[in-house]
């Protein structure tokens, strides 16, 4: 996915922007960068790949390069960015996060008129944001432009641009998939995407925007240039994995919700007569930990941490752009306490079950660690279409997902017209899919929390919330 910090101030921010956009770390492992300006040296830009080194890391050879009033940097799992622009519209940098479904359409027609050009990556690919770029451009200033883009993208788009003059201007998605936040201190403004980064900085909370909200920031403060939209879907999957325990999305904090969210799942069990005898109830590191919380609990099954990863050196197990390396990686990362494993009945609750590749390797090494049973609950519904909204995943076909491919095992093409029955574990095609799972995967047990049960532990309307990879529904 991504995500982005940007600051203006009476003061140097450059330091602001460094550790602001390193608290976004947990929202991508591709590509990063950071760009500054100030009234005398003008615009500096530096970008580097973060796939096997953390943010952190490759800028801090950087900072005494910089200098500026104003600011922005962002992580990327798309395209290397920020950009640097010049058009008809000024000189200004831009960096986005989303996705284009129609970016190849978009294209076409920006060359139909001739006299354009792209840079291309080495496959022929454009540049995501400098696409977006080339939609604003063409119009007459910067917020039309903005809005522009916005809706001629198939997709969602988020973005901040820093002007030439000291301003910067964010726009969230018009349907407010992502989260958009403003922060304050006595010098100047920020903007990002997580709370929790310009908290640890001094400042607080000061706005938040609304869906396809435009807004600018100077460092005497902050003014709405395209005001909200009434609707808004934002995305349940900020809660349920992305969004880091400290955030906060539309006034509800991801730890909290995963706490809630453990304990339904726990309560619709017990009421079911599902909820099994076992020793443990644990956590598949690291945010399916305060889901298991929850779920433990309330059932009054002891937690514990059978296994614990080991991150110094592998902080993310995808990473590595090879996905042998990856599972390897993820399987080295696994570390067991015997004493927690060794003939006890264990049920760990993920955060999400989507291709079921690394949760393989891990009942694997559960089994082979002594555990005499292995229980799995996902803390959100089947997955059963890719995301088509936001960059969240490699992989862009819904057969990538674990639970597509074992209905086409089970049914065929028949079984994909079936899915919202498969979906829902109370029909018999949702017990064969369970069943199903269990049996590739090795579980003596699964269960998969209901859309009801993730909405009830958010607990905002439900009409508000995008559930689309679990439903299918816009």
């Amino acid at each position: 996915m991504g995500g982005f910090f940007g600051a203006v101030s009476r003061r140097d921010v450059v330091l602001d922007v460094f550790f602001g956009v390193d608290y976004h770390s947990h929202l991508g492992t591709r590509n990063a960068g950071m760009a500054l300006w100030d009234p005398k040296e003008g615009f500096q830009r530096q970008i580097h790949s973060i796939t096997n080194t953390p943010f952190r890391t490759k800028f801090e050879k950087d900072l005494a390069d910089f200098k500026g009033c104003c600011g922005i940097g962002c992580i990327s799992d798309s395209d290397p960015q920020p950009l640097l622009v010049r058009s008809h519209l000024g000189l200004y940098t831009i960096t986005t996060v989303g996705i284009i479904n129609n970016a190849e359409k978009l294209v076409e027609t920006y060359f139909s008129d001739h006299g354009h050009q792209f840079m291309a990556m080495s496959s022929g690919r454009v540049n995501m944001t400098e696409l977006v770029a080339a939609l604003i451009n063409e119009k007459e200033d910067l917020v039309s432009g903005i809005r522009h883009a916005q809706e001629q993208i198939d997709g969602s788009m988020t973005l901040l641009l820093m002007t030439g003059k000291g301003e910067i201007l964010a726009a969230r998605d018009l349907l407010g998939r992502l989260p958009v936040l403003i922060g304050e201190n006595r010098d100047g403004y920020c903007v990002s995407f997580e709370s929790f980064a310009y908290h640890k900085l001094g400042y607080h909370d000061a706005y938040e925007l609304g869906p396809g909200e435009i807004v600018k920031l100077t460092e005497e403060g902050y003014e709405t240039l395209a005001p909200a939209g009434e609707k808004m879907k934002i995305c349940a999957f900020l809660w349920t994995y992305y969004g880091y325990p400290n955030s906060r999305y539309e006034g509800v904090n991801v730890e909290m919700m995963r706490y809630r969210n453990g304990e339904i799942m726990a309560r619709d069990e017990q009421e079911n007569g599902t909820l099994p005898d076992v020793d443990y109830v644990a956590g598949v590191p690291d945010s399916g930990l305060p889901h298991a919380i929850g779920y433990a609990n309330y059932s009054g099954k002891p937690f514990a941490r059978p296994f614990v990863k080991y991150t110094p050196t592998w902080p993310r197990s995808f990473m590595p752009e090879n996905q042998d390396v990856r599972n390897q990686v993820a399987k080295m990362k696994q570390i067991p306490v015997p004493e927690l494993i060794e003939d006890k009945k264990l049920l760990f609750v993920d955060d999400s079950i989507v291709r079921g590749t690394q949760l393989q390797e891990t009942v694997d090494f559960l089994y082979e660690s002594g555990a005499k049973e292995v229980h799995m609950r996902s803390a959100c519904p089947p997955i059963m279409y890719a995301c088509k909204y936001l960059n969240f995943s490699r992989g862009n076909s819904d057969m990538d997902l674990l639970a597509r491919r074992v209905i086409q095992r089970l049914e065929g093409e028949e079984g994909q017209k079936h899915l919202d029955e498969y979906a829902d574990r109370r029909t018999e095609r949702g017990k064969c899919l369970l069943r199903g799972i269990c049996e590739q995967l090795g579980f003596d047990s699964l269960g998969y929390q209901s859309v009801e049960g993730v909405l009830e532990s958010i607990g905002l309307d439900k009409d508000k919330i995008c559930t689309y990879c679990w439903t299918g529904k816009e």
